[in-house]
């Protein structure tokens, strides 16, 4: 624009007005009586025609094209307050079609303009990097768009002044999608998540919080479990909402199984007065919500696999049947499953439905460094006559009597000699190990009181398969004595 300026003014020489009248035709330099604006270009009829130069007395500017006075064509507008420039279309003196808008604050405009602001169809980097695409109305992201976060993240749906609302699609860095309703910015309404970790959630959410997620996780049974020594059994959970509800709208959440056993035990319910660790082995105490605490004790039986959803609620002689078990859905609303279809790590499983179950799990021989020491003066004996029926240092593995019928419950398999947990006290965890926590929250671990006898009652299944039965009925304690009401242990 300078070189077709000093081209003109060597073609035409600047013949100023004697009377301080503007140039009537041709090229002519001209300050306004205000002194604020001055003109520098061409002429016709005395008003500013063609191709010319604004200067302001702040320092900004225009220069482009002109017509009958006014500021109409294709320009450039530069605003000294600002620090903005803008290239593209001018109608009446502002920028109106299609343009490009660089803020000096950071950031870029290309699209369509109205009166100065963007309208229409256009392509903004902001400046903290978020590149949006899509239609504004009054300078704000309006309608349909997509947005590019810094991160990686993308979301593709509506927006509303500025803020997601609408129905909308995110997409985040970390394989994490949620396809659904949003409001002022945040998940509200009806909307699907497929976690990274491989949970999945489908229900309502609000304020971005979903509505039907899992806030605790319940072990089903009686308040305290009897199996017999050697026994297997199956544990079934459920995943239930801060109103008690199940969490159905929940799949894939990782639970794993673990053990304890009690550090001190009573020798008013066990035959085994406490192990002894030796002191390489050292474990720290666990508190459980029974008033002891309890030290790592192994598991066995279990395997690798997908989550077994279990118990559903309803007729409860259906509930302890082990092929019950809750329906498995697809991934909501198309999105991807993630890891959800993959096998877990050992003694891990994940819950469909807020429901899981882990089959033929029994408890381990005592590990190395692990001493039992038995309650010699107690009233049980073992099969062949000696007292205790514990392991003792310096003694064999004791054997151990099958109930009536001369099979475990429930036809569970028999433990091998010398595999067997000694009779006692033990604990049964369950912990949220779903990683990445989801929505960076895990669940707090459940606790099952479990107590081994060395001798099984004589039921028809392990108690830690049998749903929580309503009213005040009570199950017999092995040595005849009364137990606690059943109850869910959280």
């Amino acid at each position: 624009m300078a070189a077709a300026s000093q081209g003109s003014r060597s073609s035409r020489p600047q013949r100023p007005d004697p009377q301080g009248r503007p140039p009537q035709d041709g090229y002519g330099v001209y300050t306004y009586p205000n002194s604020f604006f001055r003109y520098e270009g061409e002429w016709k009829g005395g008003k500013t025609h063609g191709r010319g130069k604004l200067l302001f007395k702040d320092g900004s500017y225009y220069e482009g094209q002109f017509a009958d006075g006014e500021i109409m064509g294709r320009g450039c507008r530069h605003w000294a307050a600002s620090g903005n420039t803008y290239s593209g279309q001018f109608v009446f003196g502002e920028p109106q079609g299609h343009g490009v808008m660089e803020y000096k604050a950071g950031g870029r405009y290309e699209g369509e303009l109205c009166h100065g602001m963007r309208e229409g169809h256009g392509r903004l980097v902001d400046q903290d990097g978020r590149v949006y695409c899509g239609s504004f109305h009054n300078n704000k992201r309006h309608g349909r768009g997509h947005m590019a976060f810094p991160n990686g993240d993308e979301y593709d749906g509506d927006w509303v002044r500025d803020q997601r609302q609408g129905h909308g699609v995110l997409r985040c860095a970390d394989g994490s999608t949620y396809e659904g309703q949003w409001h002022s910015g945040v998940r509200s309404g009806l909307g699907s998540m497929a976690h990274c970790s491989g949970l999945v959630y489908r229900g309502m959410w609000i304020n971005g919080h979903p509505v039907g997620r899992a806030a605790r996780t319940v072990i089903l049974g009686p308040e305290v479990m009897d199996v017999a020594r050697g026994a297997s059994f199956t544990v079934r959970v459920q995943l239930l909402q801060d109103n008690g509800a199940v969490a159905t709208s929940e799949d894939g959440r990782a639970l794993r199984i673990t053990a304890g056993v009690r550090y001190v035990q009573l020798p008013a319910f066990s035959e085994v007065s406490f192990f002894t660790v030796d002191a390489g082995r050292r474990e720290a105490p666990i508190q459980t919500p029974f008033g002891f605490q309890c030290i790592p004790y192994p598991l066995s039986g279990l395997e690798p696999g997908a989550a077994n959803a279990s118990l559903p609620t309803g007729d409860p002689e259906v509930a302890r049947t082990p092929d019950a078990s809750c329906g498995q859905g697809d991934a909501p609303g198309g999105l991807p499953a993630g890891r959800r279809g993959s096998c877990c790590p050992e003694g891990c499983r994940r819950a469909e439905r807020g429901c899981a179950q882990f089959e033929d799990v029994r408890l381990g021989p005592p590990p190395p460094g692990y001493h039992p020491v038995p309650f010699l003066d107690g009233p049980h004996q073992d099969a062949s006559g000696r007292p205790g029926g514990g392991l003792s240092p310096g003694t064999g593995t004791p054997t151990t009597q099958d109930p009536p019928g001369g099979s475990r419950p429930n036809g569970a398999a028999e433990a091998e000699p010398g595999t067997e947990a000694p009779p006692g006290e033990y604990v049964i965890m369950i912990q949220d190990v779903t990683t990445p926590p989801f929505l960076g929250r895990r669940l707090p671990t459940a606790f099952k009181h479990l107590r081994v006898s060395a001798r099984g009652p004589a039921s028809s299944a392990p108690a830690l398969e049998r749903a929580p039965e309503p009213g005040p009925r009570r199950a017999a304690h092995p040595r005849g004595q009364a137990s606690p009401p059943d109850t869910t242990s959280s």
